[in-house]
């Protein structure tokens, strides 16, 4: 083989291995905390509200109405580079449903998305019953850990409403305009499995096939033809619901024998949010910077280049190219085709 070829091989395969590892560290699993520790972790500052003692709460069992397999989440990495991130997604829904603070968390978002359906806001020492008070302790993890899956899955953020009681409510969060149109029967909107659904594409090289986006939504608790307590039945919306709102591109492998198929973002994800924003919100997922996951980061900073010149072009005298508010026919949001 001459060098060059060589040359460019090699170069190639680096990339798809970089990629590679900054796709593995979103599906790795948070270091579990045993039942019987009494010590509290070491926690994330400013993440989420400390917990200032409060009235003890009463000691009860948990609701019989909270806790889904469901909404098993695993959090992300932390303390482990990408090299070392290898955790597979079935270990990592494992490792999960092992970790009592993982197990605490899903009671109290169950809690929370109860309070959400009604517009109810609810305090700390509302949770605190929840989650049984010797885990007191660890409230300041278990919410930080659930603030990253309310961002994730839901898009939504957990809001202090009344500093003064502290008290706290469920707002939306990622700022697509999606509220109305992705909202499900429960009124609880859709655009954080958007979100998650352009975060893999991304990750992946621009392009996903379907059973890799399926093995990172298993992670989260969603499966095809399973319905689901907030999406419904998420292969139809993934496929055909994001499909017609042209946030994803759903099409057949070119050559592919049996057919496959593959994801790509849409010209109205284009439009309506950047590479940048959703690597932002990986990059909150894994408690890190953006540019810790190198290849992508640097990808995003062109895309936000093209997107500043494609502005600049589009106020020179004389030129129409289209609505740039949709992104369409050249416009400011006209995707980038890797």
């Amino acid at each position: 083989m001459p060098r060059g070829n060589k040359s460019k091989g090699r170069s190639r395969a680096k990339r798809q291995q970089t990629r590679g590892g900054e796709s593995q560290i979103l599906q790795g699993a948070q270091p579990t905390v045993k039942e019987e520790e009494t010590a509290p972790p070491s926690l994330v500052q400013g993440d989420a509200p400390s917990s200032p003692e409060v009235g003890t709460p009463q000691e009860s069992q948990e609701p019989a109405s909270y806790g889904s397999p469901e909404l098993d989440v695993p959090c992300s990495v932390y303390d482990v580079d990408v090299e070392g991130s290898d955790v597979g997604a079935e270990a990592a829904i494992q490792s999960a449903r092992r970790d009592p603070l993982t197990r605490k968390a899903n009671v109290l978002i169950e809690f929370m998305m109860e309070k959400f359906k009604v517009k109810e806001p609810f305090t700390q020492a509302d949770m605190l019953r929840v989650i049984n008070k010797k885990y007191k302790v660890h409230f300041t993890e278990i919410l930080r850990r659930i603030s990253v899956r309310l961002e994730l899955v839901f898009g939504l953020e957990l809001k202090v409403v009344d500093p003064s009681s502290q008290s706290y409510m469920l707002v939306g969060k990622l700022g697509l305009s999606t509220e109305g149109s992705l909202s499900g029967s429960s009124g609880l909107p859709k655009t954080g499995l958007l979100m998650t659904l352009l975060g893999v594409i991304f990750m992946k090289g621009n392009h996903a096939t379907e059973e890799e986006v399926w093995e990172f939504l298993k992670v989260v608790g969603i499966y095809p033809g399973k319905s689901h307590v907030i999406f419904g039945e998420p292969q139809e919306f993934i496929t055909k619901d994001l499909v017609e709102e042209n946030y994803v591109v759903y099409q057949q492998v070119p050559g592919s024998e049996p057919p496959s198929y593959e994801f790509r973002w849409g010209p109205r994800a284009y439009a309506e949010t950047t590479k940048m924003k959703v690597l932002e919100v990986i990059a909150k997922i894994n408690n890190t910077s953006p540019s810790f996951f190198t290849s992508m980061y640097e990808e995003a900073m062109i895309d936000e280049a093209n997107r500043a010149a494609r502005r600049v072009t589009w106020k020179l005298p004389g030129i129409h190219r289209g609505d740039p508010s949709m992104g369409l026919s050249g416009g400011i949001g006209t995707p980038n085709q890797p």
